[in-house]
């Protein structure tokens, strides 16, 4: 199983929309990929056109309660399962300030958990909090999604020491696989000058132990496009809202390109 954390603290960069659309495309190419939405804000949950409902049990009481996670999975999708979130999850960071071992919660969940999938995603919160450090120490990998603006490398260094601590002290396994640039518009200069920066940025920072020593910019980009800023709004994934769009060919793009960076070519 490849175990991959969307990550960014900056929000409106693109990442629920690439967790959500990237899971559903590994599982229309026959993949079997389950989605943890790790945000307060359900986002991905109600993407997927999950309604957050207090009579039904969340992340939230996975991770504070004695749920296990396949009391809250549900499959949507053929192949496609959603543990969905809650509003209640923000109360998360409160809750489990006194708890020993706060960090490895979904680590644990997840290792009692026997359920057979190719893919895990889980979606982050735009925040380096005891939510975002439940995620990076479950996982193996790491996509950044990124906005070609002049703001895209506003805070990816601390973000980079958060990734660097957690792999040195938590999870010796944890790499970043690669950086996804979203929003993307080719007719403006604007865009390729930023591409150039970032790949600048990681170049400045050789380490060969990192873990992004071998992180790679996905060739895939994933253009601006209206129907991908609607498919929220009608609680579906792009390929089953607008199927034939730019947005659904990106996503298939991009989830072709990742399964043919293997695991053993990023470790």
């Amino acid at each position: 199983m490849r175990s991959i954390a969307v990550i960014n603290q900056k929000g409106g960069v693109g990442k629920t929309t690439t967790a959500v659309n990237l899971g559903v495309a590994l599982a229309q190419m026959g993949r079997r990929v389950c989605l943890i939405d790790m945000d307060p804000q359900a986002h991905a949950t109600l993407h997927l056109g999950i309604e957050p409902r207090n009579d039904r049990p969340s992340i939230y009481d996975v991770l504070v309660g004695d749920c296990a996670l396949a009391e809250v999975r549900q499959e949507l999708y053929p192949g496609f399962w959603v543990v969905p979130s809650d509003l209640d999850l923000a109360a998360a960071e409160v809750e489990l300030a006194g708890v020993v071992g706060r960090e490895m919660i979904l680590r644990d969940k997840l290792q009692e958990d026997n359920h057979p999938v190719d893919y895990l995603l889980v979606d982050c919160p735009p925040s380096l909090g005891v939510l975002t450090l439940n995620a990076l120490t479950a996982v193996q990998e790491l996509i950044i999604p990124l906005q070609p603006h002049f703001l895209a490398l506003h805070g990816l260094g601390k973000l980079l020491e958060t990734i660097e601590l957690v792999a040195r002290r938590l999870n010796p396994a944890l790499r970043v696989t690669g950086v996804v640039f979203c929003m993307y518009d080719a007719t403006t200069r604007l865009a390729q000058e930023v591409i150039q920066d970032v790949e600048e940025f990681f170049a400045s920072r050789p380490q060969k132990t990192s873990p992004w020593a071998q992180l790679r910019i996905f060739q895939t980009r994933i253009r601006r496009n209206i129907r991908l800023a609607e498919a929220p709004s009608f609680g579906q994934s792009i390929f089953h809202y607008a199927p034939q769009s730019p947005g659904a060919e990106d996503y298939r793009a991009l989830a072709e390109e990742l399964l043919r960076t293997t695991p053993s070519l990023i470790c």
